[in-house]
């Protein structure tokens, strides 16, 4: 969510005329996220989230704002998609895909609490019942065959110590596959600056472009290890256990699930620790750019494989 394509009040006003969303009062840059240019976007009418779509290939944006539309039809906290007077989700912008969106309240958290995160594991459940009748269909898009596919890349960018380290988890990874495990939408993104808090409940949960289908464990691994991780990555007993414990409530984790879990922390961990060396050592340009620091998703990766024997589950 980095400010790429510069669009001016004036290009906006003009855009605008295709929406039934009134006239253009603010427009600000949104500076965090790396994938795609966004804007805050406030009119006569409503607050709304602009998102000019940089690189994601044009056939998959119906499925991510379907997705969302099909999710906020069944009462989860996400943005709502807004339809132009065609009755289009999807328009032209600067040169680029672009789409309207709701902009929900809240705000980001930087310290959760238990509380907070088994919020996060019933929404997060919710969602992943809510979206099992949705019947879009696109592969995960940072799953493995786009690991195999970016590791190459990075290499040449990293020391032996940590050249072993991605060879040896790729290669891990490589010889564990679980069909059996539940599929379904993912989210696949769903860390601390992608749910906004309203006071003590949740107000929203945003930036569905990552999202695909996929095992709902991976999902559940890729929110514990930024939700319920202190600074050096390792797990928070507390924070995990509440979030397990709330997801569970609401879907019940099966024997299969348990019995992956150890290698789906470790994928988890692994997508995020190559997704952002990729952004760090081979960035694009960008008006208004925030890469994180690939160093934290490494010690988190080191920490699920020394503790593989010792993580969280529901009892």
């Amino acid at each position: 969510m980095s400010v790429y394509t510069k669009v001016t009040a004036a290009e906006l006003t003009d855009w605008l005329r295709q929406y039934s969303v009134g006239t253009l009062v603010e427009l600000q840059g949104i500076a965090a996220g790396i994938e795609n240019t966004n804007y805050f976007v406030t009119t006569t009418h409503d607050r709304y989230v602009l998102t000019l779509f940089e690189r994601l290939p044009a056939q998959d944006l119906p499925f991510y704002l379907n997705l969302m539309a099909h999710l906020a039809r069944h009462g989860i906290p996400c943005p709502s998609p807004i339809a132009d007077r065609a009755n289009r989700l999807l328009s032209t912008l600067g040169g680029k895909p672009a789409a309207l969106v709701s902009r929900l309240p809240g705000a980001n958290l930087t310290q959760p609490s238990p509380a907070h995160c088994a919020q996060v594991g019933s929404v997060l459940a919710d969602m992943h019942v809510a979206g099992h009748s949705y019947d879009g269909t696109l592969e995960n898009p940072r799953g493995p065959k786009w690991w195999r596919a970016t590791a190459p890349k990075v290499i040449p960018y990293l020391d032996q110590r940590r050249r072993q380290l991605l060879e040896s988890e790729l290669d891990f990874q490589s010889r564990h596959r679980f069909q059996d495990l539940t599929r379904g939408p993912i989210h696949a993104d769903l860390f601390r600056d992608n749910v906004l808090f309203d006071g003590p409940r949740i107000g929203g949960v945003i930036d569905f472009y990552f999202a695909g289908v996929d095992a709902w464990l991976f999902d559940v691994a890729v929110t514990l290890n930024d939700w319920c991780v202190d600074a050096d990555g390792a797990i928070e007993g507390a924070r995990a256990d509440a979030y397990l414990r709330a997801y569970h409530a609401v879907r019940p984790f099966t024997a299969v699930e348990r019995d992956a879990w150890p290698v789906m922390l470790r994928a988890a961990a692994l997508r995020f620790w190559l997704s952002r060396l990729h952004d760090f050592h081979l960035p694009r340009p960008g008006e208004l750019v925030h890469a994180h620091d690939p160093e934290h998703f490494r010690r988190v990766l080191e920490r699920r494989i020394a503790d593989a024997n010792d993580h969280p589950w529901v009892a």
